[in-house]
């Protein structure tokens, strides 16, 4: 924890210095990027940087309390217990603010949703978890934009591609990487028979231009012709795009925009996330003897949860909890389980800082 504070403290400082440079803020490019990083690290930095002032405080009035000045020893024990409350409750803060690692405090993300298996059933099923997410993000003032998405007949999503952007965005959905499955009776059913499907999401920090740079020469761009439902053409022009990225193979598509031009700016945002996304999973491999916490995981593969309508029941398996509102957190009502979440992750973060 302490290494993240140091790292964002600097980070944060040198940020600061950029922010009077008159040639980085001239630059209508980069000056953008460095305000907003600038600002989604302002608060942890800050936080920190008064624990800091705060240690240096109590170490110098335990110094002056052991002193042989017997009434500025007897000033500084009158101070030490409210210097010593102050740097606990900001302790707290910052233990609050750095759940999630570094990307914690980041105010852009990206968020995948595909069907898994089940077909129809698990299309329906992934329209209605990005449904759970709009719901909880618009009273957030959160602002999303849909980058792709793979309709089907019925109205559900093969697979939709989002970014949303606010305070606090990436910090609550980080917890959502993994596999959703759902327990229901399908509309199409007439036996009334419960079906089981499946969805993965994934949630992915959208770093800054600043941070990663994927030039033209770095992917190949395929262009085709988009469609929709069905197979039906929604156009006759090749306006969607495909990148392959050379280094990592990781293959992004975009077919929503009729413009090429809108089609490719949006799926470099997600080839952008993803190749970041890549290389911090490999960060982190090399990390194995770091904490990593069951909840933080990010593991598509991993069943995290169970969505159980006959019981109007949610259950998180990473955790044990099990909440019976399931009709409740799809219409919006999801911060408890997030809190859940991070309040989790929270005492294994403080469990290890106690250890250590």
């Amino acid at each position: 924890m302490r290494e993240l504070l140091e790292k964002t403290l600097a980070r944060f400082e040198e940020l600061e210095k950029q922010l009077v440079d008159p040639e980085i803020m001239g630059d209508s490019t980069r000056a953008p990027n460095v305000a907003r990083e600038h600002g989604s690290l302002g608060k942890l930095a800050g936080k920190y940087r008064r624990y800091k002032e705060l240690s240096t405080e109590i170490s110098e009035a335990r110094e002056m309390a052991a002193g042989n000045d017997s009434e500025m020893a007897e000033l500084a024990e009158a101070e030490l217990p409210e210097l010593l409350e102050q740097r606990e409750k900001l302790y707290d803060e910052l233990l609050g603010l750095t759940v999630g690692g570094e990307d914690a405090n980041r105010t852009r993300c990206v968020m995948e949703i595909r069907a898994g298996t089940g077909g129809d059933e698990a299309a329906l099923f992934a329209r209605d978890l990005y449904e759970m997410y709009k719901r909880f993000a618009e009273p957030k003032k959160w602002k999303i934009e849909i980058l792709d998405h793979s309709a089907t007949e019925l109205g559900g999503f093969k697979e939709i591609s989002l970014a949303l952007e606010g305070e606090g965005v990436y910090r609550e959905l980080q917890y959502e990487s993994g596999g959703h499955r759902v327990q229901r009776v399908p509309e199409t059913e007439t036996q009334g028979r419960i079906h089981t499907s499946a969805a993965t999401v994934a949630v992915m920090p959208e770093p800054e231009d600043v941070e990663i740079d994927i030039k033209p020469e770095d992917y190949r761009l395929d262009k085709f012709c988009a469609s929709g439902p069905g197979g039906q053409h929604v156009n006759k022009t090749e306006s969607a795009v495909r990148l392959t990225h050379h280094e990592t193979g990781i293959v992004v598509q975009c077919q929503d925009e009729k413009s090429q031009h809108k089609n490719l700016a949006k799926a470099l945002r997600v080839l952008k996330a993803r190749v970041y996304e890549h290389h911090r999973e490999q960060e982190d491999k090399k990390r194995a003897d770091e904490r990593k916490t069951l909840v933080g995981s990010g593991d598509r593969s991993q069943r995290i949860r169970t969505y159980n309508f006959p019981d109007n029941r949610l259950t998180d398996h990473r955790i044990g909890l099990t909440i019976y509102k399931l009709d409740q957190i799809l219409a919006g009502d999801f911060q408890q389980v997030v809190d859940a979440l991070i309040d989790y992750d929270r005492q294994q973060l403080r469990g290890d800082m106690d250890e250590s």
